[in-house]
């Protein structure tokens, strides 16, 4: 058994559009991911600015968390990669998924126990919520010869 079976991207029928949309996601899941798993401070305070001492407990223990997060974003931007390279029929699952993970940021961010600090994050999780929605939607169109997107 091989480690990647065929490719089954002939058998993608959606927007080419949808696949853009899926690289820019690559892009930005696997960017962050490196940042929270190899950044000293996991980009608490330098990009966040959450003002943690990293000498202290539970500084430590803030930083391992977002290393923790960091690497299973990782592998979530892997597996995404692995889509768009290789099995692009699986494009809206992917984009359903997206889609479903950043209207819980958002809820996380934004919510009723969020409080008053909002790092970068939360603020382009409002734009790929409908970025991440319309490539779902694009992806599930069949194009044909005459269809523009």
């Amino acid at each position: 058994m091989a480690l990647f079976p065929p490719s089954t991207n002939a058998d993608y029928q959606g927007s080419s559009a949808a696949l853009v949309i899926l690289g820019f996601a690559v892009l930005t899941t696997i960017g962050p991911a490196c940042i929270h798993t190899f950044l000293p401070d996991g980009g608490a305070n330098l990009i966040a600015g959450m003002g943690l001492d990293l000498e202290s407990a539970q500084g430590r223990r803030v930083v391992n968390l977002m290393a923790w997060a960091g690497v299973t974003q990782l592998v979530w931007g892997l597996i995404l990669l692995t889509i768009l390279v290789r099995y692009r029929p699986l494009t809206p699952l992917a984009l359903g998924l997206l889609t479903i993970e950043r209207i819980l940021h958002c809820w996380h961010f934004w919510g009723p126990k969020s409080g008053d600090h909002h790092p970068p994050e939360a603020y382009t999780t409002l734009v790929f919520i409908p970025l991440f929605a319309f490539g779902f939607i694009l992806s599930l169109r069949r194009i044909t010869k005459s269809s523009p997107i």
